[in-house]
């Protein structure tokens, strides 16, 4: 799984602090799908964006939420 890291758009370009979020594609794509879910994990979030607009919205969970979210999607039929 390769992470893809991003500066921080809150971050200046002077001085050695700055924020960076690696996202990752969820593990149920393949490198061929245009569509997937890209998330960023972090000690007080997870979120989550479209693969296709990376530069759109994306959804914002507490790390319990996610696990709860995750817990019911692979538990859960359709």
């Amino acid at each position: 799984m390769e992470l893809a890291w991003f500066k921080s758009s809150h971050s200046s370009n002077e001085g050695a602090e700055c924020v960076e979020i690696a996202w990752r594609k969820s593990g149920h794509c393949s490198d061929k799908d245009t569509a997937c879910l890209e998330i960023a994990e972090a000690t007080e979030a997870v979120l989550v964006r479209d693969s296709k607009d990376k530069t759109g919205p994306h959804l914002t969970f507490t790390p319990p939420a996610w696990q709860a979210f995750v817990t019911f999607a692979t538990t859960t039929e359709a």
